[in-house]
């Protein structure tokens, strides 16, 4: 039996769940910018409430690895290593763009077409991968500026989904008469408790002292120019 703490701080959601044995027993989750830092522990604390759990009965603590947000990634990373160095836990990551995937299908069962997930990066940058129903990985996790040439392989040989909150300024661009668009598809620490607990099963953790998130791009210090 597998008891698992699930962060996920990546996107715009704060969302936080508890699984057992893969299986989603508690959810708390607010979908608002720059709130992270300010929700992220009362919503811990809520969801091991709704679980009827304590600290010390949690046999790991899952967090949503990235890509996505430098900040939000930075929170919730940090929150993860230092609830396992205080109660002596392993450390599970999981891609944020595969729980995305991982979501649609568990929505969709039937679904028989390719998932491409996408997390804003600005402009027409997106963060990205393609999935098949299986969870099958077919481009690897990349940042990439859409344009009208993108996924023109895929789209011509699948149904193709495109997800999340990328996917929305996309639209425009991709008309292909094979891309469909799930704009409603948000990210949720729930998506991840299959994987989860299979990475749980095999024993797949990370090391707790040298983690750190999968950013893809370095973060990019600007200030605002002055005004004259």
């Amino acid at each position: 039996m597998s008891t698992i703490l699930q962060i996920e701080t990546a996107t715009p959601v704060c969302s936080v769940a508890v699984s057992v044995n893969g299986i989603t027993v508690a959810l708390v989750e607010e979908t608002a910018q720059n709130i992270h830092a300010s929700k992220l522990t009362l919503f811990i604390d809520e969801a091991m409430k709704q679980a009827g759990v304590s600290y010390q009965q949690l046999d790991a603590i899952a967090v949503s690895k990235g890509p996505g947000s430098y900040t939000g990634l930075r929170i919730g990373v940090s929150t993860a290593k230092g609830l396992c160095f205080a109660l002596d836990k392993p450390l599970i990551a999981i891609g944020t763009l595969k729980m995305m995937a991982n979501g649609f299908l568990t929505a969709h069962p039937n679904y028989g077409g390719l998932i491409c997930p996408m997390i804003d990066a600005r402009r027409m940058e997106v963060f990205t991968s393609v999935y098949d129903n299986k969870l099958k990985e077919i481009e690897i996790v990349n940042a990439k500026i859409v344009d009208e040439k993108s996924f023109i392989l895929e789209l011509d040989a699948h149904y193709v989904t495109f997800i999340g909150d990328g996917a929305e300024k996309c639209k425009q661009v991709l008309t292909h008469p094979n891309a469909h668009f799930n704009i409603t598809n948000y990210n949720s620490a729930t998506h991840m408790s299959s994987l989860a607990f299979e990475a749980f099963s095999t024993g797949n953790y990370e090391d707790v002292a040298y983690f750190e998130p999968f950013y893809l791009k370095d973060f990019v210090f600007t200030t605002p120019k002055k005004k004259a």
